[in-house]
């Protein structure tokens, strides 16, 4: 059931202690995509605004359908404690290394080799459920920290945009993703 537009203090908590969320985009056609995210990439800028870090990866979705709708949906889920789930849907925009946002946006985030994007929500409906069918799970360690970062950090800056050019440029669909400027 929708909940409001904005966010308050209790689900801004139970946020901000989330190790992994989901977040869902679609363009006009095609197929829809769903991707795990985690580590400390995402901030609560206020009542109805969060913002997010992308890191690299074998694919780049989020940043075309975006680009393309705006359309976005985040979804975190209790694997502890209390039941919930909770689904922020809204508007986004999508900010490249090049655009002129960048800085003030990347200043609240560290400073994470592969860091692709950063996607700002403008948050429209709230929705949280009841979560009673999300299993228990004991969250023992992030794998980013020894796989993921290690991995752009030996490629360096040139190697990480010769993955995007080779991994990024286009959807599953085909759709430009807008990683270059070109």
């Amino acid at each position: 059931m929708p909940t409001g537009k904005k966010l308050n203090r209790s689900l801004k908590a139970f946020i901000e202690k989330q190790p992994l969320f989901f977040v869902a985009t679609a363009d006009q056609t095609g197929r829809v995509n769903l991707s795990p995210k985690g580590m400390d990439t995402l901030r609560v800028e206020g009542d109805n605004r969060v913002t997010w870090l992308n890191l690299s990866g074998s694919g780049n979705e989020t940043a075309a359908h975006v680009s393309a709708t705006g359309r976005m949906t985040l979804m975190f889920c209790a694997f502890e404690g209390d039941a919930l789930i909770l689904r922020l849907y809204g508007q986004a925009k999508v900010f490249h290394p090049r655009d002129p946002e960048w800085g003030d946006l990347a200043a609240g985030f560290p400073d994470i080799a592969g860091s692709r994007q950063i996607f700002e929500l403008s948050i429209d409906l709230i929705q949280t459920s009841c979560g009673t069918g999300v299993p228990y799970m004991d969250f023992q360690k992030s794998r980013a920290e020894d796989e993921l970062v290690p991995f752009y950090e030996e490629m360096g800056t040139e190697g990480v945009k010769a993955y995007w050019r080779r991994k990024n440029m286009t959807t599953v669909d085909g759709a430009p993703t807008g990683i270059f400027d070109d």
